[in-house]
């Protein structure tokens, strides 16, 4: 068994967890709070009859983090440990699995749905757990999967139903909640304690061993002037000019200033509005706005040539797939203009001065003879592999040895890491074989990667949270955690904010602590009811919104080309988790296209073609085709790709549980019975 010592800084944020307390443990990111809580979870066993230790943990990479780093090797020994997330066949019988094992570490998803599983061999209590551990516990609040724990949790408390499991919520920043002043930053603070039903503790005895320990990178701000000429963007501002143009824009839109976030949300909602009231007109032009307003986001932070590589990449599947006047207007547009805004692309003398600097801030910590490790925090998937390309073509990068590798979010998608392409780069990364990772938030919280001397987060608007999970991975000696933007540009303003937030959270920290403990609780007490109340309102409104139509009243249309396609009652929800179609006659509406692969395998069915609309040119990805049993061909469709019309009018949702319909569970025999003659021929 490893050696087990606490710091004293660790010592004492635990002392109350050993008291059996609810607590939060606020540490910085480095601190060493997932071990603080290894050492409360086997004192928790030792010292309690049929103790059950369960570590929630909210990605499903930091499962098997956790098991392998943290609880096996101190608690492998003398208890039963199993590690369970949605690719683990464990969580078919995962009530089995904690009735049989002393500590379980799960995805929360996973525990949520065995609590509300009446299944016996999936369901748990919260009653069969003595100890529970939350992980990146700041994520409990609003309708996140630990805040539905921890609302039945709550709720069995305030009925007086006994018994239920200690809290131990971790975390590196509660942040404000997006509050400016203390007050509210205090309410939030409050507001999260109330969630976990927990104390909120941090060290006061030891802050000087604690800052020993997790030293404080050295900051800079490293400034680019503005761009002395710009014609890429000048160019694509005409462009999207010419476009607004044409949509004859509706008196009452205002769209902010084009190459900002805001103005994509304009655009967003634009289409929607679009869709809703059948102008097609509209709704295209502004898909095609958002794209040229990508462009410009790259092309304010990225090389010229990626703001074009990404038109021209949008424009290639656009060819061949336009409808009506409106296509060929826009698709024209773009060919019209192409050789220009390519040959604007590729003069030296405009390119973007911030990959200059970036240049120039990874070569000061990098060197043929230097043993350094860094993490460049980027916006976008797509920004990652436009800088790893940038790194891998810069000469002066590689005689500085910089070694390379993106690291993303896990999904499905060419622009997706698979779960073992991640773990391979962390791996790679640890070894040394790797000293650069090109990383989107996923890097930020909770990866066990290792001390790093440079983190440089580069065209990035984020909050507080984000900030300081990011500054915490640079925890070398004297290491440097730049910020890379323009002079007065908004990344500087918002990395100043987020200095005051950070230091706000702290003061609102420090004040719920000076509570006493009677006007803690009651102020607990309240929040907990209201919140409960405000739960149960909320859900009838969502059933109430749910059964605002039958589903034979809503007709579904694509959202490109607006064609008729389906009913609501054509959809049956599988598994509660696939929306498929079971109407045979669907299939005329779709083709396929190629061969889904998924790196995971799945009990019951298997991915099987793209589908999209059959309508003419308009090819409109739908979703896939599913096997189910063997047998069944389902088209598993995403709602976001089609457009609803109501008895009360269009509208647009951009997922399943928000469609004003109620969805039937799928029935095998039932498909089968009316089925097996005609659609498995």
């Amino acid at each position: 068994m490893a050696d087990f010592q606490l710091r004293d800084y660790q010592k004492e944020v635990v002392e109350k967890a050993l008291r059996g307390e609810n607590v939060i443990i606020w540490l910085p990111t480095g601190g060493g709070k997932t071990r603080a809580a290894v050492y409360v979870a086997r004192r928790h066993l030792d010292t309690t009859p049929n103790g059950k230790v369960m570590v929630l943990v909210n990605k499903v990479h930091l499962v098997d983090q956790h098991y392998t780093k943290e609880f096996w090797p101190f608690l492998g020994e003398d208890f039963k440990l199993m590690k369970v997330s949605g690719e683990s066949d464990e969580k078919d019988f995962f009530g089995i699995v904690v009735q049989a094992n002393d500590v379980v570490i799960c995805t929360a998803q996973i525990l949520y749905n065995a609590l509300i599983n009446k299944e016996e061999a999936k369901h748990t209590e919260l009653s069969d757990i003595t100890l529970l551990i939350i992980d990146e516990c700041h994520h409990t609040h609003k309708e996140s999967v630990y805040n539905k724990i921890m609302r039945l949790y709550v709720e069995k408390k305030l009925k007086g139903q006994r018994p239920l499991p200690q809290i131990l919520g971790l975390t590196a920043s509660p942040g404000t909640g997006g509050a400016k002043v203390l007050g509210d930053a205090v309410k939030h603070v409050l507001e999260i304690c109330a969630n976990l039903d927990s104390v909120i503790v941090s060290t006061k005895n030891y802050i000087p061993e604690l800052k020993e320990r997790v030293p404080r990178p050295k900051k800079t701000f490293d400034i680019v002037e503005k761009r002395v000429a710009d014609p890429l963007g000048d160019h694509i501002k005409w462009m999207m000019q010419l476009i607004h143009e044409f949509m004859n824009l509706p008196s009452d839109v205002r769209l902010r200033e084009c190459g900002t976030q805001e103005y994509e949300a304009d655009v967003v909602v634009l289409e929607q509005r679009g869709v809703r009231e059948n102008n097609r007109l509209l709704a295209q032009c502004a898909l095609h706005l958002r794209q040229y307003n990508d462009a410009l986001l790259i092309n304010d932070t990225l090389r010229m040539m990626d703001a074009y590589r990404s038109l021209e990449d949008f424009y290639n599947t656009k060819y061949t797939t336009a409808i009506d006047g409106t296509d060929f207007f826009l698709v024209g547009l773009f060919q019209e203009n192409e050789a220009e805004l390519k040959k604007f692309a590729t003069d030296p003398h405009f390119e973007n001065p911030k990959m200059a600097k970036l240049e120039s801030t990874l070569v000061s910590q990098f060197g043929p003879d230097v043993q350094s490790r860094g993490i460049l925090f980027s916006r976008t998937r797509k920004s990652t592999h436009c800088l790893l390309d940038w790194v891998i073509e810069n000469k002066t990068l590689q005689r500085a040895g910089i070694k390379a590798a993106i690291l993303t979010g896990a999904g499905n998608g060419i622009t997706y890491m698979t779960q073992n392409e991640q773990a391979d780069t962390i791996r790679k990364f640890r070894n040394g074989t790797l000293n650069l990772l090109i990383s989107t938030s996923v890097a930020e919280e909770g990866l066990d990667i290792p001390e790093c001397n440079l983190v440089v987060r580069y065209g990035l608007l984020t909050n507080e949270i984000a900030q300081q999970q990011a500054s915490g991975r640079a925890r070398a000696r004297d290491s440097q955690y730049s910020v890379v933007a323009e002079a007065g540009g908004r990344e500087i303003r918002r990395e100043r904010i987020n200095e005051y937030l950070e230091e706000l959270t702290g003061e609102a920290i420090a004040k719920v602590q000076s509570m006493s403990e009677h006007e803690f609780r009651t102020k607990i007490n309240e929040l907990q009811t209201e919140a409960i109340i405000m739960s149960k309102v909320l859900e009838d409104r969502k059933t109430e919104k749910k059964n605002r139509y039958a589903a034979s009243r809503v007709r579904i249309l694509c959202r490109n080309c607006f064609a008729q396609v389906a009913s609501g009652n054509d959809f049956k929800l599988l598994e509660n988790a696939h929306y498929v179609n079971v109407n045979k006659d669907f299939k005329q509406h779709y083709k396929l296209g190629g061969k889904v692969q998924l790196e995971r395998r799945f009990e019951d069915w298997e991915p099987g073609c793209t589908v999209s609309c059959n309508n003419g040119n308009c090819n409109k990805d739908w979703g896939f085709e599913m096997k189910y049993k063997k047998v069944a061909l389902l088209p598993n469709l995403a709602i976001k790709n089609f457009a609803l019309e109501t008895p009360d009018g269009r509208i647009t949702v951009k997922k399943w549980k928000d469609v004003p319909f109620a969805v039937e569970e799928f029935s095998f025999e039932q498909y089968y019975e009316e089925n097996v003659e005609g659609w498995f021929d």
